[in-house]
């Protein structure tokens, strides 16, 4: 990652588009869902507000993407509590959650966020935002190479792109899709999150593009799914023991 701990200049971090907060942090935007289907019998026993915090529990406790990210941060000396650096709030448009770097809190947009699976991925995606800010001096709101170095980081590692949800995207390809869907999602999140104009948000990305997505701290890989990220869970957790026995 650009300008992470060692490196020359600060190192970025961010978010992915957040909620309106104003000018508080970054955040995911997800695209509206089509029409408007009621609301099942099962789903209307519990309220929003209910039902983020369930699913946030569940997230923490069983997602291992999540469960990855938690116990990096922990090492890093950023140990996250639920009660002080989780919110589910109410948000404006189509953001579906976001990191606040001013208050170090994840945001999860309670009315945008759709099911279990869709909470996984904003809270896979706004940690690795907390993570980059715990690492490095990030300069969310003044180096924009800063913002863009960590969308990159949050696409490509947090299963956004992963090959199921660009299917339901009907996004379709096979040559290096997973570097153009990173590159398209972190221009969107740079886009739903600052008064810039889209070529100086690609600009920004491609600035960084290439240190960015081969910074895969804390997984040491790309994460394409849950297997793959207790795998890498696996190797984090042994991370200190390889030369025990030298």
């Amino acid at each position: 990652m650009a300008g992470s701990p060692g490196g020359g200049e600060p190192g970025p971090a961010a978010g992915e588009p957040l909620l309106q907060r104003p000018d508080s942090g970054q955040g995911s935007p997800e695209p509206p869902a089509h029409g408007n289907p009621q609301q099942g019998f099962l789903s209307s026993l519990f309220t929003r507000d209910q039902s983020c915090p369930l699913m946030l529990q569940k997230t923490l406790e069983t997602n291992p993407y999540v469960k990855l990210l938690l116990d990096a941060m922990k090492h890093s000396g950023c140990a996250l509590n639920r009660g002080r650096h989780f919110s589910c709030e109410v948000c404006d448009g189509n953001l579906s959650g976001g990191f606040d770097a001013s208050t170090s809190q994840i945001v999860l947009c309670e009315n945008n966020i759709r099911n279990q699976a869709h909470m996984g991925r904003v809270v896979t995606h706004e940690l690795i935002h907390a993570f980059d800010h715990c690492r490095a001096h990030v300069h969310w709101f003044t180096n924009i190479r800063h913002l863009a170095c960590s969308e990159i980081r949050a696409a490509s590692l947090s299963g956004d792109c992963s090959l199921v949800n660009e299917l339901f995207r009907l996004r379709f390809g096979l040559k290096q899709h997973h570097q153009t869907c990173v590159r398209d999602r972190a221009v969107l999140s740079i886009l739903a999150v600052r008064n810039v104009s889209r070529e100086e948000a690609e600009k920004a990305v491609d600035d960084v593009f290439q240190s960015c997505f081969n910074d895969r701290e804390p997984f040491g890989r790309i994460p394409h799914n849950k297997t793959y990220a207790r795998y890498a869970h696996r190797d984090f957790q042994n991370r200190d023991r390889y030369y025990a026995n030298i």
